[in-house]
């Protein structure tokens, strides 16, 4: 797959907003290793190979288990997550595929249920912000460099 554009190059300003608000989310109230946790699985649900490739190190790096990386696609029939953890990926699912269901009040409950209001707002921003960069990375096909250990023939 080729890269359409250098998205960087084309609109600095823009991507300076962008990497602002990713700044930004150092700050929040959420841990980091929740919030990678929660780019994995919205860049899984969007398909973004680019980013996958970016937070699966960045994951573990945080605390993320590698079991927890291996099961997150089926994260609902895996004992591997705790309450906190399984109400914010039902949450992130909800806002990533919004256009299927909504925000259900019950998906939000669930959410409140755990994290307090400032907590919701961080996560909400969270999954918000990983679903824009999947767009830019996916629309102008940003393209992740192949690891030479990981691409051994056997």
């Amino acid at each position: 797959m080729t890269p359409r554009m250098n998205y960087y190059e084309a609109a600095p300003e823009t991507m300076k907003a962008m990497r602002a608000a990713e700044e930004a989310t150092k700050e929040l109230s959420i841990s980091l290793m929740l919030r990678e946790l929660i780019k994995m699985r919205v860049s899984q649900i969007n398909g973004c190979a680019y980013c996958l490739d970016m937070h699966a190190p960045a994951a573990r790096e945080a605390g993320v288990s590698q079991q927890k990386l291996d099961v997150l696609a089926a994260w609902r029939e895996s004992p591997a997550f705790d309450e906190r953890e399984c109400a914010a990926l039902d949450w992130a699912e909800a806002l990533t595929r919004i256009e299927q269901q909504g925000a259900s009040e019950e998906v939000f409950q669930r959410l409140r249920n755990v994290f307090t209001e400032r907590e919701c707002v961080d996560l909400t921003f969270a999954v918000t912000l990983i679903n824009a960069w999947n767009r830019f990375a996916i629309g102008f096909r940003s393209t992740h460099k192949i690891r030479e250990r990981d691409h051994a023939v056997a």
